[in-house]
């Protein structure tokens, strides 16, 4: 199977990174390389860019995509957590662009031997670096029912999150937990009729949590925003777009804080925890996807583009 991803909110992202044909710009989910093509092509001879992704099958993708670019492209499979120190080893202390497009790739949902998807019955896996121990599997058959309740209610903001980990630990007692097709009738059985009926698939949310804990989804998007805001030269721009409320909620808050560090309480006259601004939130509300995209590629219902300008005066 082609590695093939609809690049969700392109020409959006594009305008917003401001390219310079001297330029460096880094995409650190590169998948199918469709924001980081249009950012080569507006390259001149002295720009550069690095492409991150974890993906083994998406990082030969790329490649061959990206190969009329030349020496102008770098490529390197790793997290994008570890993006300071790639570079740094490369040394390139800023860089001028960065973008994040956070969402599951479309070839990683329609592969099912991934076992992203609840659409088809595929070994439970998920994991987006296939060379990562822990899978779908080791989760769905190890962890507590607290643990199984925490992560399908804080990260699938599921409802019958406690239905659904009571299920999945007596039927595990009874067989391990292979595959997605079981895994989506536990999830059926755990919810009342009417809920099953309502909008979206029934295991999605559940889905969605047990994908983030498996690639810690999360925490490596905590642990990499102040890094990739740090890395920008002046005028730089970071464009981030997310999926779902958690992640959005998290790039949300870290560009506020970064426009407006200061703790200082709002009743004092002068601020005295001289913490300073990086830049600037220039987008207040996050951009969307138009009514003609949402139609074409139904999996970009969700996006939004959130983007931040690194200022140092």
């Amino acid at each position: 199977m082609e590695f093939e991803h609809v690049s969700v909110l392109l020409e959006e992202t594009i305008e917003q990174l401001h390219i310079k044909e001297d330029g460096i710009y880094v995409d650190g989910t590169l998948g199918g390389a469709g924001h980081a093509y249009q950012i080569c092509r507006r390259l001149g001879e002295k720009g550069k860019f690095i492409g991150i992704d974890q993906d083994a099958e998406a990082i030969k993708a790329s490649a061959k995509r990206l190969g009329e670019f030349g020496d102008k492209v770098k490529i390197v499979k790793s997290n994008y957590v570890h993006m300071k120190e790639l570079l740094q080893n490369m040394g390139i202390p800023k860089v001028d662009g960065i973008v994040l497009d956070l969402g599951v790739s479309s070839y990683q949902l329609d592969n099912a031997a991934r076992g992203f998807s609840y659409q088809e019955n595929a070994p439970l896996d998920m994991r987006m670096d296939t060379e990562q121990k822990t899978s779908a599997k080791d989760i769905v058959n190890t962890y507590t029912e607290k643990e199984l309740f925490r992560i399908i209610r804080e990260y699938g903001e599921e409802r019958f999150a406690g239905n659904i980990a009571r299920n999945i630990v007596r039927a595990r007692q009874q067989k391990e937990i292979e595959f997605t097709g079981e895994l989506v009738d536990l999830i059926r059985k755990s919810m009342p009729a009417k809920a099953k009926k309502g909008k979206g698939h029934p295991a999605k949310r559940t889905f969605q949590a047990i994908r983030i804990e498996c690639n810690h989804e999360l925490e490596v998007l905590r642990d990499a925003l102040d890094d990739m805001v740090d890395l920008l030269n002046d005028r730089g721009r970071l464009c981030i777009i997310t999926f779902h409320s958690l992640e959005d909620r998290l790039v949300k808050t870290n560009f506020r804080k970064n426009e407006n560090p200061c703790t200082c309480p709002p009743d004092f006259p002068v601020c005295v925890c001289h913490k300073v601004s990086k830049g600037k939130v220039i987008t207040r509300k996050p951009i969307l996807p138009t009514n003609g995209e949402k139609e074409k590629n139904t999996r970009s219902k969700s996006a939004k583009l959130r983007v931040f300008e690194r200022r140092n005066s």
